[in-house]
């Protein structure tokens, strides 16, 4: 009796010890908190769309549950108070004016002259000159998953900022590399919405990224519609459009199960008929991608571990676009 109790006993303690490094396992491969960096790079009035698109996509991850103290939001022009503008203070992404994105409850960390090369990249490899206030930094280690957001125009292996810089694909690529000897992640999700865009990640290396482009090389990225009667210009993008859409319409399943819907499913449901380009992407993320939760990159929910009750959604947050209808045409870049 005496020695079936002590095998009973060893048992028992190797079944904890096998949970306990599961749930150790698991608790490493999930990260701890969640930053975004969301990058408007356009100036002039003509661009509009693209500080929508940051707008929209600022909007959006704020709403899932990132606080303004882990978003650094950069805008290269003023486009609210611009002289054109009909709608004074406003910005909308929508010709129904369904939602005003500029708010005062947005804070913009880089604005204008400050949206350079040189400063984004400083936010990503954190080497900033000495008084720079906290809210201008990225302060993540390796326990952060960030999310990277960056619109305007490009072309073949770079983007522009302020119609006069180029930041190229070795650039981010070489920040990259910083961030990850300086433990400065866990995993990164880099999207952008630009012509050409796939190419701007043609030269990552660094373990722990999952990047998404809207357009192949030699291929445009265009706009999704307008408001040619108050604005004359275009006012969303398509890659962004789309991204949103596939937020807002599973909104319902996320509340559910923050789990149920993978990045694989967000580049599933992007069709080239629609965007009229070619969604590409390149991950050197350690598990694939079909188990990778978008509220990983898109929110802040973090669950119990191991697995129990989740995070929810917000119940009460309004859309961030209004479904439309397709639209007639459409512009580049």
């Amino acid at each position: 009796m005496l020695r079936i109790a002590v095998i009973l006993i060893l048992s028992s303690c190797l079944i904890c010890l096998l949970i306990g490094g599961a749930v150790g396992e698991e608790a490493n491969r999930r990260h701890k908190n969640n930053w975004a960096v969301i990058v408007d790079t356009s100036i002039f009035w003509f661009n509009y769309r693209h500080i929508a698109n940051t707008l929209s996509m600022y909007r959006v991850v704020k709403d899932l549950g990132i606080p303004d103290s882990q978003i650094i939001l950069m805008l290269a022009e003023d486009i609210p108070c611009n002289e054109r503008n009909y709608y004074k203070g406003q910005v909308f992404n929508n010709a129904r004016k369904n939602l005003e994105l500029y708010g005062d409850d947005v804070e913009v960390d880089y604005r204008g002259k400050e949206v350079t090369v040189e400063n984004f990249l400083r936010v990503l490899s954190g080497k900033h000159p000495p008084g720079t206030p906290a809210s201008k930094r990225l302060d993540t280690d390796q326990s952060s998953n960030i999310f990277i957001y960056i619109t305007g125009h490009g072309g073949d292996e770079f983007i522009k900022l302020q119609d006069m810089e180029i930041l190229s694909s070795m650039d981010i690529a070489d920040a990259f590399e910083q961030m990850h000897a300086r433990k400065r992640y866990k995993e990164i999700l880099f999207a952008v919405d630009t012509c050409q865009a796939n190419t701007l990640f043609s030269q990552f290396r660094s373990p722990g990224i999952m990047a998404i482009g809207s357009a192949e090389k030699g291929e445009n990225s265009y706009s999704h519609h307008g408001d040619r009667k108050f604005l004359g210009v275009t006012v969303i993008d398509r890659f962004t459009y789309y991204t949103l859409e596939f937020l807002e319409s599973n909104k319902e399943k996320l509340k559910q199960d923050i789990r149920s819907l993978s990045l694989k499913d967000l580049l599933l449901y992007y069709n080239p008929a629609k965007l009229r380009s070619h969604v590409g992407w390149n991950s050197t993320l350690s598990r694939p991608i079909d188990q990778v939760p978008v509220t990983d990159f898109f929110g802040s929910f973090l669950e119990v571990i191991p697995g129990t009750v989740p995070v929810k959604l917000p119940s009460n947050r309004k859309s961030t676009i209004e479904l439309t209808d397709e639209p007639k045409g459409a512009t580049s870049g």
